[in-house]
């Protein structure tokens, strides 16, 4: 979850079978790095392992709750081992250099989601790690409704 598609890891991985990726980001067309199309899916093996959502400039909080269940089907049909949660504040509003509107409320909504889903396949086995954001307001503010959600779920 990050304005930019991948946050600079999403290649690396293209060709792993092992690893599911969903990512969550701003439409390439509208943003650096002008990737994360929604035919990209992966590569041999790994072809319909990765899922790229993205999202039109001004995506908000109704538009992310709409694309989220998708991104929880996607991830509970590979019955994951261990979560890893990139969590990126530069698609909150307000940030100077991207075009999405969310708030931390759907950073709170995917922390408990995945929270769940890590209770139900991998013995609760997640890690969050935070990613962009270029507006320390909402830095703060995304990582405290994260590591509140994550404490309550």
């Amino acid at each position: 979850m990050d304005a930019h598609h991948g946050d600079g890891v999403f290649y690396a991985f293209e060709n792993d079978a092992d690893l599911c990726v969903v990512d969550l980001h701003e439409d390439g067309a509208h943003l650096y790095p002008g990737t994360g199309f929604a035919d990209e899916t992966g590569r041999g093996a790994a072809k319909g392992t990765k899922l790229n959502l993205p999202m039109r400039p001004g995506a908000n909080d109704a538009d992310f709750l709409n694309i989220w269940p998708e991104a929880e089907a996607f991830i509970r049909a590979f019955n994951p081992e261990f979560i890893i949660f990139q969590c990126g504040a530069d698609s909150i509003a307000g940030d100077p250099i991207t075009h999405m509107q969310l708030t931390p409320k759907s950073h709170a909504l995917a922390a408990a989601s995945l929270c769940r889903i890590a209770d139900e396949f991998s013995q609760r086995r997640i890690i969050a790690l935070g990613g962009g954001g270029y507006n320390r307001k909402n830095l703060a503010a995304a990582w405290n409704a994260v590591l509140s959600a994550l404490s309550d779920s």
